[in-house]
């Protein structure tokens, strides 16, 4: 099958067919272009939506305790590896198929123009030949005419009887010459003809094959090169597929490791306070109320007033102590700005326990590190002794002491913190400022009153209005008056300004509380200044701060309204 035999006649179409092939490898090229450009764009809007959903630096915490939060960060990843296929299949087609795209067109057209010169000069080689096959045709034409005519002229003079015989020979001599032209027209046509006829077999059969042949070799090595081309660009794409699969195969790994079981187990471990669950509340019954005598017949006792001083000193004290930390439950009524207490217990029990084991293991890590410095050193200074040319070992003494002081100090702050850990109670206790807050008196006052430990029924609401007393500080502000309106005193000296009922029991863990069992009821005396605890007084008179989320009060005050 060749264009040469099948098509010797169709040159002009041939020529048209190349062009066509040439432009549409230019057309595959902007294809190509395209669809480079278009991977491109769609990797970089996949790692622009990644970059967009990837955790904020508040958002970290979550990210590294919930599975639902880690694996969709690991989805991410994978997804960013994704793109990165995507910008491959660009890069390898525009470094590799585009480039041999551009070097084929190149060729073809260079190709093309020189089959076609080389056609064209074919051409009009025949061309040639069939002008002066015409033009020897046309010139024997006239000498076959002009002979003819000279012989019918001498057959005319040879039957003229009045011509002479000169005449007659003159004119047959003309004929002579005639045809000898006649003939020799005959014979240049007839080598003209055969030259030509030789040159439009060669030009068909040979020469124009041979140009039709090269233009469709051209053809073919195009068609070849855009099939591999196609195929290269199918191959690109293959050879990441791997890679895709990979980066899914991650994400349904991902989706995979999501565990509702172990989120919520976080949830309860991030966010368990420690603290054991109330109580039922108990059904107060009013109509067995009756009125509690508070009044002292005896008078107020000095040691009375003195623990109303401190309780007032306590509150002054109370003000100055929120301003730096509210205790353990300051953790509810704490600002942002207040910063955690150094045994954390400003947290609930199981998260200071937590905080607690979290800065062990920073300590137990630093000590780590700060040994295997020591036995580096150590054994350079070793080298060092054996060759002094290394190095001067003395010049190593200095840091080798500094390490030996540093890793005493972490661990000796780390048996501190160890030391927390084991006195920790997982009970709630009143907070350092408000043990610290209570005067002498008040403690010695309530150490009195618990060894005295008068029993008495359960406390029942007070129907009198109660006492009201205003602290007014002198000058220096170390004594302070009491103003007292209509109303009247408990026996202790105390104001007393409502009832509380326990709601569930409390171990008293440290100095300044007092421990209660659940229902039961005590008077309160200093209502919750915002740290989370309340002065009660016990029908055994002892005095001291329980925590206001175990209690519920019910304040005189609020029978006014």
């Amino acid at each position: 099958m060749s264009w040469g035999i099948e098509l010797w006649d169709q040159y002009d179409t041939i020529a048209t067919h190349t062009q066509k092939g040439i432009d549409f490898c230019e057309r595959f090229t902007h294809f190509l272009k395209d669809r480079c450009s278009i991977e491109l764009k769609y990797a970089s809007e996949l790692k622009k939506l990644v970059k967009n959903y990837q955790p904020k630096k508040k958002e970290e915490e979550d990210y590294q305790q919930y599975t639902w939060a880690i694996k969709f960060w690991d989805m991410l990843k994978e997804l960013h590896d994704l793109a990165g296929q995507h910008e491959v299949i660009a890069e390898n087609t525009q470094s590799q198929v585009l480039k041999d795209l551009q070097s084929l067109i190149t060729e073809t057209k260079q190709q093309r123009k020189k089959d076609l010169q080389e056609g064209a000069k074919v051409q009009d080689h025949l061309k040639s030949s069939y002008s002066q096959l015409d033009k020897s045709r046309s010139k024997y034409e006239r000498a076959f005419k002009m002979a003819e005519k000279a012989t019918d002229d001498y057959r005319k003079a040879d039957a003229d009887i009045n011509l002479s015989r000169a005449e007659v020979e003159k004119t047959r001599n003309q004929m002579m010459i005639k045809n000898n032209q006649c003939d020799e027209c005959k014979n240049e046509y007839a080598a003209q003809l055969q030259q030509t006829n030789q040159h439009q077999r060669d030009h068909y059969t040979q020469q124009m094959p041979a140009v039709f042949q090269q233009m469709q070799g051209m053809e073919e090595n195009r068609i070849n090169k855009i099939k591999s081309m196609v195929k290269q660009v199918a191959d690109i794409e293959r050879s990441v597929i791997p890679i895709i699969n990979t980066c899914i195969d991650g994400m349904v790994k991902a989706s995979d490791g999501i565990s509702a079981e172990e989120d919520s187990r976080a949830v309860i471990d991030k966010y368990k306070s420690g603290f054991p669950i109330p109580n039922d509340i108990p059904f107060e019954d009013l109509s067995n109320a009756s009125v509690i005598d508070t009044s002292n017949a005896n008078g107020t006792p000095k040691s009375s007033l003195d623990s109303r001083k401190g309780t007032v000193s306590d509150k002054k004290r109370n003000k100055k102590d929120k301003k730096g930390g509210g205790g353990l439950f300051g953790i509810f009524t704490s600002s942002k700005g207040e910063e955690s207490k150094e045994d954390f217990s400003d947290l609930p029990p199981n998260q200071q326990r937590k905080a607690l084991n979290r800065k062990i293991d920073e300590f137990k890590k630093e000590i780590a590190r700060e040994t295997a410095e020591r036995e580096g050193m150590l054994k350079m200074k070793d080298v060092y002794v054996n060759n002094p040319a290394l190095g001067d070992p003395n010049a190593l003494e200095k840091k080798i002491e500094e390490n030996a002081q540093k890793i005493d100090s972490l661990q000796a702050e780390m048996r501190k913190y160890q030391g927390y850990l084991t006195n920790m109670d997982v009970k709630p206790s009143p907070a350092g400022h408000r043990r610290n807050s209570l005067s002498d008196d008040s403690i010695s006052q309530s150490s009195t009153n618990m060894e005295i430990s008068q029993t008495s029924g359960p406390p029942q609401t007070m129907h009198n209005e109660p006492e009201v007393y205003t602290a007014i500080d002198d000058e220096d502000g170390d004594h302070p008056e009491f103003d007292q309106t209509e109303g009247d005193f408990d026996d202790e000296g105390f104001p007393v300004i409502g009832t509380c009922r326990a709601l569930y029991p409390y171990e008293a863990g440290n100095e300044g509380s007092v421990a209660m069992t659940e229902g039961e009821e005590m008077f309160v005396l200093e209502q919750d200044q915002g740290d989370g605890w309340t002065r009660v007084r016990k029908h055994d008179n002892s005095e001291g701060f329980v925590p206001t989320s175990y209690i519920q009060c019910h304040f005189y005050d609020q029978d006014e309204v």
